[in-house]
C-alpha cells in the first residue's frame, strides 16, 4: 500500500496508520489509492509548497466498467482528497494547468473522496485516515487527482483505465 515508499529512513521513522473503520465490503470493483507526502516528519497544515514530493499510487490502474469504489488511504502527513476527472482523447495524466489558486479545474468532476472516515465529499482526509466514493464509470480514461492547493503540481495524479 505504499508504506515503504514514503521517504528515506533518514527523514522519516514511521508512517501514519489508518485510524478509522473501513467497511469490510464496498460495492463494485475496489481500487485502493494511497496518498503520500515524503520527507515530512509530522502533520503539516497550511499550503503545500511547490516542489514538495507527493504521490498518488493505485493498487490497480484499471477497472471494469460499472460500479467502482475508489478508497483513498492517506499515509502522508498532510490532508488529501481524491477527485475523479475524465481524460480527453490524447490527454496525458499530469498535463492539466493549475490556476492561480494552485488547483486544477474540477468542472468535469465525476465525484470525489474527501470525507474523513466516510464516503463521498467532505473537508478532506486527515493523515492516517481514509475515505471513499463509489461511482458508475463508463469505459474510458480517468485521472485521479488530489486537488488541494499545489498537490496536483507536486505530483498527486494517477491514471485509471476503465474497460468494457
Amino acid at each position: 500500500m505504499g508504506g515503504g515508499r514514503m521517504g528515506s529512513s533518514a527523514t522519516r521513522t514511521s508512517t501514519p496508520t489508518t485510524t478509522c473503520s473501513i467497511p469490510s465490503t464496498l460495492p463494485g470493483s475496489l481500487v485502493t489509492v494511497t496518498a503520500s507526502d515524503m520527507g515530512m516528519m509530522a502533520p503539516a497544515a497550511g499550503t503545500a509548497p511547490l516542489g514538495a514530493r507527493m504521490t498518488l499510487t493505485a493498487t490497480s490502474t484499471s477497472a471494469a466498467a460499472g460500479q467502482v469504489t475508489l478508497l483513498l488511504r492517506n499515509q502522508g502527513w498532510r490532508g488529501h482528497e481524491l477527485v475523479v476527472l475524465p481524460l480527453a482523447d490524447g490527454q496525458q495524466v499530469g498535463s492539466r494547468s493549475p490556476g492561480s489558486d494552485g488547483k486544477v479545474d474540477e468542472a468535469d468532476s465525476l465525484g470525489e473522496a474527501s470525507n474523513d472516515c466516510a464516503a463521498r465529499t467532505g473537508e478532506g482526509i486527515v493523515s492516517g485516515s481514509a475515505g471513499w466514493v463509489t461511482l458508475t464509470l463508463a469505459p474510458g480514461r480517468y485521472e485521479l487527482v488530489c486537488n488541494l492547493e499545489n498537490h496536483y503540481a507536486d505530483g498527486m495524479h494517477v491514471e485509471l483505465d476503465v474497460t468494457a
